[in-house]
């Protein structure tokens, strides 16, 4: 396994990062338990969840994925040896997580109330980083549009300012709740207004951005590669493998029995214009050069100089194993270049 440094703290995270949103849903919590044994033996040690989870978000399960991993903390005791990951809900309009049934804003309340909640399913009594999952201010989903729309960025009456932001997620730290800050699904700007409010205010620094980055969703190369390389913000990226996309497992509109979308019918940020023959491109490229088209794909996310870790997720361990194998996977010039020509060609058809 290799590892790399978590924004400017001295934390040392692998560069597989085990993902955990199926926990709950799709995987019992005895396979939960059985990933993060495989996962733990080989070099992984850090893990992403969040209090949305599992996925898909729905009052019965939510929080569902925390506690398989805090009776996993209390059966291993090796709390110490995990760096944990979890997040905070943003702006949303879901009612069913905060006790006044309210909709989800990040406010010192709501963050407080949050935080101590998933310490509790976590059995734990700190988190590592703790991420906002999407922004508190009224953005386009995504945080990187194709297209542009006024009425994506009107400002809300009820807007809770960054600096205020801070200012919560700063007692927390001093409190000992959590140990560092995160974002997710955030933009440039955004990203950028939190590193410059939190150096001129001495509130805590956010340490990582973890959005979506894959083949078929190069954004992050445009604007936030230069602040995750300058600003020591890196980026942990979510859907490494589009969903399951990029496998070629949907391909011209299949539906395997027990995957995601077939279930749940929620891939569509990934069935775009041209999405399709992208993937079989790609796919192209990975059986042309003896890979499997998974190793490819994240073989390429690992690779990439603005990467903190790559989240990876699986529902059967034969995926996990791949999944994780490709940490010694190195693409040669030759295939890199294949990948950037098929990307002039195709550019970001799921941002």
């Amino acid at each position: 396994m290799e590892y790399r440094r978590l924004g400017r703290t001295d934390l040392k995270v692998s560069v597989i990062c085990l993902g955990t949103m199926t926990w709950g849903e799709q995987n019992t919590e005895a396979e939960g338990h059985a990933q993060m044994d495989y996962a733990v033996e080989q070099g992984v040690n850090f893990f992403d969840t969040a209090e949305l989870y599992s996925i898909p978000p729905r009052p019965e399960t939510q929080g569902s994925t925390e506690r398989i991993i805090g009776n996993w903390f209390k059966a291993r005791k090796n709390r110490d040896k995990i760096i944990l990951a979890s997040k905070v809900c943003g702006r949303g309009g879901n009612t069913w997580f905060r006790d006044d049934k309210g909709p989800t804003r990040v406010t010192r309340a709501q963050v407080f109330e949050a935080v101590d909640k998933s310490l509790q399913r976590l059995q734990t009594d700190y988190i590592d980083l703790y991420q906002l999952h999407f922004p508190e201010r009224v953005v386009p989903w995504g945080s990187n549009p194709t297209r542009f729309s006024a009425a994506s960025y009107e400002k809300a009456t009820d807007e809770t300012s960054i600096p205020e932001q801070l200012d919560a997620f700063g007692e927390l730290v001093k409190a000992g709740k959590i140990r560092h800050l995160g974002l997710s699904n955030e933009s440039a700007w955004g990203t950028m207004r939190f590193v410059a409010d939190s150096e001129a205010r001495g509130t805590p620094r956010v340490q990582s951005i973890q959005n979506a980055y894959n083949l078929l969703n190069r954004t992050f190369e445009t604007a936030l590669a230069e602040v995750a390389l300058r600003e020591d913000v890196g980026l942990l990226a979510y859907s490494p493998l589009a969903q399951g996309y990029l496998t070629g497992k949907y391909l011209d509109g299949a539906r395997p029995a027990g995957a995601r979308t077939t279930l749940f019918n929620r891939g569509q940020r990934y069935e775009g214009a041209g999405a399709n023959d992208a993937v079989r491109l790609y796919i192209q490229v990975a059986r042309e050069a003896g890979l499997d088209p998974a190793q490819l794909a994240l073989a390429f996310v690992n690779a990439r100089p603005f990467v903190t870790s790559n989240i990876i997720g699986a529902t059967s361990m034969e995926q996990l194993k791949t999944d994780i194998a490709s940490i010694d996977v190195k693409l040669p010039p030759e295939i890199e270049a294949k990948i950037d020509t098929i990307h002039q060609l195709v550019g970001n058809p799921c941002p």
